[in-house]
């Protein structure tokens, strides 16, 4: 049957009889390759009809209503001279189709996050994704994913939970897309050009009149919070690392706690040195965890790692108990308007605050990351200027005691009538 051939205008379109069952085509006669469907409903839609390679290509481009027959005509001389030129409309169409997703980016990242990752920090990534990137990427593809919406997302995260998960979160997000060309994806990195938030460089630790007030509110703890809490405290190591813990690398003869390659930092065996009260405690939790692999194991297998995960809640409640919480600072609620509060002091500054008591104690930087299983010195340099106190107080004590005797005087203190003159030199 000869296809109908019509030259095409706005009336001839709007009458052509539409079949009784089915569709059926109408061509223009003035522009090659444009059609009108028409159905038993009544619809009427523009195609571009042509024979690419041999084969036949249909491509949509709207109904009547959508577009007139001028918008129609100019784009199927447009697409019809790429066709000419061996350009397929349909590609990139299918290309789209078959782009992949977020959740496919993060199925490939997850593969290389567990094998080239510290097991802490792949648990972190899990937790981000779960928690905040799959729910927000839904059904997504990665194009689909833009600069504003990165920028949107990391404010939102800023104001709700704090900066450091903004920009940890938004980091994720942008090591996953650098993976994204394991996916044929070539598209850019939406993450580019996102500015952080500041982040305060941390020197935090406990301070004596602190250490009481903490130990006190230990006491209300279960026990296997105040183990943790203590072994983190006076072992210096990663609060991931005491949270996976095991026994069989603890050795009680030597006080010896080996860190495998896998869990730490720097992709090498760690060697905590274990002192008496730290012997002292894992010994009591050897007899309380029943057998247990694990020095600290969950009370239910949370996040199915069969130890303790970051104890966040009970870590809060102690802060509070202890009065070290600040009830003007956190993240809003969402109801009130009112700051949730925030803690002054994370489980991370229980391990700089051996480190810093080390420091305040004269000890060399080298011993100090030694303890603190440091590879470089340069990590261990928030310390260096806790070591220069006990240093500055001696040299101003031997500076007192040469300019009083400079001076005649074998007193000391600090009242006016003992103070020394200040000798002065030209230069």
């Amino acid at each position: 049957m000869k296809p109908d051939r019509v030259a095409f205008t706005e009336k001839r379109v709007a009458d052509l009889k539409p079949p009784a069952a089915g569709r059926r085509y109408a061509y223009d006669a003035r522009t090659a390759g444009l059609a009108v469907c028409l159905t038993s409903a009544g619809a009427r839609t523009y195609y571009i009809y042509r024979k690419v390679n041999g084969r036949p290509v249909r491509l949509r481009l709207g109904t009547t209503s959508e577009l007139t027959l001028d918008m129609a005509r100019k784009t199927t001389v447009e697409i019809v001279g790429g066709m000419i030129k061996g350009i397929d409309p349909q590609a990139a169409k299918r290309a789209k189709r078959q782009e992949p997703k977020l959740r496919q980016l993060w199925a490939v990242w997850e593969i290389h996050a567990k094998a080239h990752k510290r097991a802490a920090g792949y648990v972190e990534d899990c937790r981000k994704w779960t928690k905040i990137l799959e729910p927000w990427a839904g059904d997504r593809r990665l194009s689909a994913i833009t600069k504003r919406d990165v920028i949107t997302l990391h404010a939102k995260l800023g104001t709700e939970n704090g900066p450091y998960l903004a920009n940890r979160t938004i980091n994720l997000l942008g090591a996953m897309f650098a993976k994204a060309d394991d996916l044929g994806f070539s598209g850019p990195n939406p993450t580019k050009g996102v500015q952080r938030f500041p982040e305060e460089k941390r020197d935090r630790f406990l301070h004596g009149d602190e250490l009481p007030r903490l130990f006190e509110a230990l006491k209300q703890a279960p026990p296997l919070i105040q183990d943790f809490i203590l072994v983190c405290l006076l072992c210096g190591a990663r609060r991931s690392n005491v949270q996976a813990m095991r026994w069989d690398c603890i050795d009680f003869v030597t006080r010896l706690w080996r860190i495998p390659p896998d869990q730490s930092k720097s992709k090498v065996v760690v060697v905590v040195p274990l002192s008496l009260p730290v012997v002292a405690i894992l010994e009591r939790r050897r007899e309380a965890v029943n057998g247990s692999p694990w020095v600290f194991p969950a009370p239910r297998a949370i996040g199915k790692t069969g130890h303790l995960v970051e104890p966040k809640r009970s870590w809060h409640a102690l802060l509070k108990a202890a009065g070290l919480w600040d009830a003007t600072k956190g993240p809003l609620d969402k109801k009130t308007g009112i700051p949730k509060g925030a803690p002054t002091l994370h489980l991370h500054d229980l391990r700089r605050s051996l480190g810093s008591w080390m420091a305040s104690g004269n000890v060399s930087m080298t011993i100090v990351a030694k303890a603190l299983g440091h590879s470089e010195l340069r990590s261990t340099a928030v310390y260096a200027r806790l070591a220069v106190d006990p240093v500055a107080a001696a040299v101003e004590e031997a500076g007192n005691a040469m300019l009083a005797a400079g001076n005649g005087s074998t007193a000391s203190g600090n009242g006016e009538q003992n103070r020394p003159t200040l000798i002065t030199t030209p230069t």
